[in-house]
């Protein structure tokens, strides 16, 4: 059965396309530029061009599938897309019998199509991404200093390769209609313990400043950072306990995937390069 896997040269998707070619599982990986698409995935994956908020660009990219990895937003911006009834639609009426389905950072319109719709659903709940760290690598390289708010907040991140893994058992295998599955590291951790842990990968002293809210909206607005995305970085990180816990989600990667959970020492080790300077 040909796998489509929507958003794929993101975080999540070209881990995803990568295990699934691996396995031998025929995948079509949907891009809006299918020319730089094909240079990061690997030889083999049918590559096709479209836009997740353009219903009509989507047709080629379902032709064919059986199941598909569907994402919730689209964009440069990350927006929430607003066609799910029509891509849920398209997807039915081509043969889609099963979805994994990955939210950001609000619940949309597909995530509403898709669980009243007669597809065989997973829904995909990871923690914060451990790629955004990535953010850093710019100012990293440039001043050896890392700035944000909630220095002590205690965050429950995800590797990517971890959201990909359960999404493929979900995929390929039975039993995980209408689960909704936590991913997650197997414990929080706090801003200041990820600059330290990154800094020890990257082999160089990286020096966490913290800034106060207000500091940090206004640095990002001027950055031109999405207000919706400055909005929800306030909320959720002001929000997070300030001492350690342990994440359920580990647990899920483990049961599903049969091996550990990844967790942010992986991830900066993985990554160290791009922080060097």
């Amino acid at each position: 059965m040909t796998i489509l896997v929507t958003g794929a040269t993101g975080n999540v998707g070209h881990h995803l396309v990568r295990e699934l070619h691996e396995a031998g599982h025929p995948v079509r990986a949907l891009t809006r530029d299918a020319g730089r698409a094909a240079a990061r995935l690997p030889r083999g994956v049918d590559v096709v061009e479209g836009d997740l908020a353009d219903t009509a660009t989507l047709t080629t990219a379902f032709q064919g599938v059986t199941a598909a990895h569907l994402i919730n937003f689209g964009g440069d911006d990350y927006a929430i897309l607003p066609n799910g009834d029509d891509i849920v639609r398209l997807a039915v009426a081509s043969g889609v019998r099963k979805v994994t389905l990955l939210s950001g950072w609000d619940r949309g319109s597909v995530d509403e199509a898709v669980e009243s719709s007669t597809l065989e659903w997973t829904r995909l709940m990871p923690g914060e991404f451990m790629s955004n760290a990535r953010d850093w690598a710019e100012t990293v390289r440039a001043t050896g200093r890392i700035s944000e708010p909630f220095g002590d907040a205690h965050s429950p991140m995800s590797h990517e390769a971890d959201i990909a893994a359960v999404a493929a058992v979900a995929l390929t295998g039975d039993g995980h209609h209408a689960q909704t599955y936590q991913i997650g590291a197997p414990t929080s951790i706090s801003m200041r313990e990820k600059v330290r842990v990154l800094a020890e990968a990257v082999g160089q002293d990286i020096e966490f400043v913290e800034l106060t809210p207000e500091q940090s909206r206004r640095r990002d607005v001027e950055n031109g950072v999405p207000r919706h995305m400055i909005d929800f970085k306030i909320e959720v990180f002001g929000g997070l306990p300030t001492e350690p816990y342990p994440l359920e989600g580990a647990a899920v990667v483990e049961r599903l995937t049969g091996r550990p959970a990844y967790d942010f020492a992986r991830w900066a080790r993985e990554n160290a390069d791009a922080f060097r300077r």
